[in-house]
């Protein structure tokens, strides 16, 4: 099984922590131990750090299963992040021959791990002139006898585009038809605004999440899978090879985090909202600039009318002064950095300053 290199991640890991201003992680900032334990005064002294319960603790997918309206605990087992619950879906689901339909610009996970499997992949391109939104006719045109999964990112990574409910009913209806799975990738989703699930509305419909973006808590790894019981017994089965549980610690801190859900999506978005004023006022300021502002989530596609390679812009910035930026060639799309809106504050707006300097003193 050939994977190529994850550019997005490889990018991150070699970059990341040379950073001072982080314009590009798509996690709200990032809350401490202490922050969680604020919220809930326990004592984890006495708690044995055996496997514990291995499809995840009752309670935690109790809280879970809150962010949707459909379901039972049954409907839902647990996985190290996002990533790992998205990978176990397509493992368990795809094999040879099988068709995939995904979106771009989008993550990289969503066609390679598909095509290292053996699968046919069709890459649906996103359009900045259509605010990054596809169609239903882009899905009908992709659609083959042997189309097994479609795999959408909502809201999506980097562009922030949020499909509608009447796009994914519509989207819903065609499958419907064919028995064709919708994987949707719900990381950016935060339930109190964008309250539509594709689990909850079509039988065939499989949502992930974790904690790492909106919840702002990337160090637990924590994600969990909401489908179908048939669907969730064979994840079980396959998660008895890859990992066994994700273990009675993490599944308290992630108890405690999302018995707590209110007011921790109340700061992400607190903070997501006052960086989107800061750059609404930066961008009036920098018209080599512009950006489709996301209905909803942490995350958008900024371009630049500049004539240099994202990757070599990216290179300066970060050498010179120290504003990092994931370019768009690791999305394989030129004139694009990814903009993460959910960062510090001061950070966020000190970075932007730096790069309107850089750029006044560089490119003009």
């Amino acid at each position: 099984m050939y994977l190529p290199d994850f550019k997005v991640e490889q990018w991150m890991t070699d970059y990341e922590q040379l950073a001072i201003f982080n314009l590009t992680d798509t996690c709200v900032d990032a809350l401490s131990l202490q922050d969680l334990l604020d919220f809930q005064k326990v004592d984890c002294s006495s708690l044995s750090l055996d496997y514990g319960e291995i499809c995840g603790d009752k309670e935690l997918r109790k809280e879970i299963l809150s962010l949707y309206s459909t379901g039972t605990i049954d409907n839902i087992t647990c996985a190290n992040g996002c990533l790992q619950a998205n990978e176990l879906v397509m493992h368990t689901l795809l094999s040879d021959k099988d068709h995939v339909i995904t979106l771009a610009p989008g993550y990289q996970q969503f066609w390679d791990v598909p095509k290292s499997l053996g699968c046919e992949v069709s890459i649906i391109t996103l359009q900045e002139k259509n605010n990054w939104m596809p169609t239903i006719e882009d899905f009908k045109d992709c659609f083959q006898e042997n189309t097994k999964l479609i795999i959408i990112n909502n809201p999506n990574n980097p562009t922030g585009t949020c499909l509608s409910q009447e796009f994914l009913e519509e989207l819903i209806k065609l499958c419907r038809q064919k028995n064709i799975y919708i994987l949707c990738d719900e990381v950016y989703r935060d339930p109190m605004v964008q309250t539509y699930s594709i689990s909850d509305h079509y039988e065939l419909g499989i949502s992930t999440g974790s904690l790492s973006k909106m919840y702002a808590l990337a160090g637990l790894r924590f994600g969990w899978v909401k489908a179908n019981l048939e669907l969730i017994h064979q994840i079980n089965v396959r998660r008895d090879y890859s990992m066994i549980s994700t273990g009675p610690l993490v599944d308290k801190l992630a108890c405690i985090a999302l018995s707590h859900k209110e007011e921790i999506l109340t700061r992400s978005k607190y903070i997501i909202e006052n960086n989107k004023k800061v750059l609404k006022d930066w961008l009036k300021e920098n018209p080599h600039f512009t950006f489709v502002f996301p209905e909803c989530g942490s995350v958008g596609f900024l371009k630049y009318d500049f004539s240099i390679p994202s990757k070599d812009f990216a290179l300066r910035l970060l050498k010179e002064k120290g504003i990092f930026f994931v370019p768009g060639s690791c999305f394989d799309l030129e004139s694009h950095f990814r903009l993460g809106l959910g960062r510090n504050e001061e950070n966020f707006k000190n970075g932007l300053e730096q790069l309107s300097i850089w750029t006044k003193e560089n490119m003009e």
